[in-house]
């Protein structure tokens, strides 16, 4: 494993919102949501497109927090441009679980 210094790390601004609006995204090539995302005051709300749909159902994902890279380029999809990154894992058939923290935190929070 490569390893990496403490500047690398902190150039990758990873930090929590609440998501706000999830939709269906047909014309994403793979399934997926589009998520409107608010991490507070400081960065406002972004759009992220997600390949979350087989553990999770759009209606569920409403409020519920996330942790994601902030700092990322906009990448267009289709004719949508995710703004952030939305992380997680990949269970043991390769479909995602969302990364979040076990206790609400304030929107905009970074992971340290």
């Amino acid at each position: 494993m490569d390893t990496i210094t403490w500047d690398d790390f902190e150039a990758v601004q990873l930090r929590i919102g609440t998501i706000l609006q999830a939709e269906p995204f047909p014309k994403a090539r793979k399934p997926a949501y589009q998520l409107l995302i608010d991490f507070g005051p400081e960065i406002g709300h972004k759009k992220s497109s997600a390949q979350i749909t087989v553990h999770y159902t759009p209606e569920e994902l409403i409020g519920r927090q996330v942790v994601a890279v902030t700092n990322f380029p906009p990448r267009q999809i289709a004719n949508f441009f995710s703004e952030v990154l939305v992380t997680g894992f990949a269970d043991a058939e390769g479909n995602i679980v969302l990364a979040r923290p076990d206790r609400d935190v304030p929107n905009g929070a970074r992971l340290i």
